[in-house]
């Protein structure tokens, strides 16, 4: 055997009997949950610069104006300008108010239509925007906060998830007994913009960005302009508009009381935690598709969820939570209402902030809730 050959085998002796160390070699492939190998050291570095709480700012109203623009320029989405010019295209007398759907257009590119529940009482009315939940059901958006009317399987549909998530109530219906304006659009994929199917989604948000836009942002920026057009009507006290959401309503509720102000008070029910609390192995956020409806490139490495949140302090808000809830694990709902605690109390409105987790409830919006919910709305919107 030449010195060649011999030389070769001993590397290949060498390599077989002393083994690259674990630590030694690259980090590759996927853990359990969709999380990359490397989460510990992507989650360490998601330090949160831009928030209140990083101590690298000193005053609020210049902060809360940064923090906006930073969660505006991620909606990849531009501002319209195209006049509402609303239609009324049905109604249906319900006592002490009206229900219509109305068409308008939403942004510069969509004209869609939406429930609108109207008080026959003088006005100018308070008003809240009801945004509705994911759920995996899509022929039903808007009809899952307002009940509809005129098609019977459209009825059945809603009154069966309102009896499973409400109580058999329609939160836009008890509001407008209430004496609010109330108004609820479909999001893309719900209801008279789809309905899609659950494997979609993934494709739909892809598509968007290749579009140069996004499935999330669009999601935002069109509860920006729904908040925006109740501001137009003359029976609409413009000063007094409220947001309700649940679940991903919920999220919807204070990403648009961060974005707009618009918003006088706010109500979250069943969609708040941090981003290390949601990011667990089996948490539902990591499955991908209906996590592009809350995905917005790049803000995680800026602003923490109840950071994005504060940029409506010191506003009311109010953040319900199921102790029972799998989708959102109490301990990570809890280092979220402390997060948004330390900056209400920052800015000394801790009377405007209410946190409350319901240990024996899971992901709904049940009547005990919704007794509660009501009249702190009423507290801060009605005169």
């Amino acid at each position: 055997m030449n010195n060649t050959a011999n030389t070769f085998l001993a590397l290949m002796l060498c390599a077989t009997s002393f083994p690259v160390m674990a630590a030694d070699n690259p980090t590759h492939g996927i853990i359990e949950g969709n999380l990359p190998a490397n989460v510990a050291q992507l989650k360490a570095q998601m330090t949160y610069p831009d928030a209140w709480l990083s101590g690298h700012f000193s005053d609020f109203p210049r902060w809360q104006s940064h923090a906006r623009q930073l969660l505006r320029s991620a909606l990849l989405t531009p501002d319209s300008h195209k006049a509402f010019e609303p239609q009324t295209l049905s109604e249906q007398d319900r006592g002490s108010y009206i229900a219509r759907k109305i068409a308008l257009n939403i942004t510069d590119d969509n004209r869609i239509n939406a429930l609108m529940l109207v008080p026959k009482s003088a006005g100018p009315h308070p008003a809240v925007v009801v945004l509705h939940d994911h759920g995996s059901k899509f022929d039903i958006g808007k009809e899952k906060v307002i009940r509809p009317w005129g098609d019977a399987a459209t009825l059945a549909s809603a009154q069966a998830w309102s009896d499973k998530f409400f109580s058999g109530r329609f939160p836009g219906d008890e509001l407008a007994t209430r004496g609010y304006v109330v108004i609820a659009i479909d999001s893309t994929g719900w209801g008279e913009r789809g309905p899609m199917v659950y494997e979609q989604q993934q494709a739909l948000a892809s598509n968007y960005f290749n579009l140069g836009r996004s499935l999330a942002g669009e999601m935002a920026y069109e509860d920006m302009r729904t908040v925006d057009f109740l501001t137009t009507l003359d029976n609409v006290d413009r000063q007094r508009i409220g947001v309700l959401g649940f679940s991903m309503g919920g999220f919807r509720a204070w990403q648009l009381a961060a974005l707009s102000e618009n918003v006088a008070a706010t109500a979250v029910i069943s969609w708040f935690g941090t981003y290390d609390g949601l990011m667990q192995p089996g948490n539902n956020v990591l499955r991908g598709q209906s996590a592009f409806y809350m995905l917005h490139p790049g803000m995680p490495a800026h602003l923490d969820i109840p950071d994005i949140a504060s940029i409506a302090a010191p506003r009311p808000m109010l953040i319900f939570s199921g102790g029972k809830d799998k989708l959102f694990p109490p301990q990570a709902v809890e280092d979220a209402f402390a997060k948004a605690r330390k900056v209400w109390a920052s800015q000394n409105a801790d009377d405007k902030l209410i946190t409350k987790s319901w240990p024996a409830l899971g992901h709904v919006f049940y009547q005990q809730q919704q007794d509660e919910v009501y009249p702190w709305l009423d507290k801060w919107l009605t005169p």
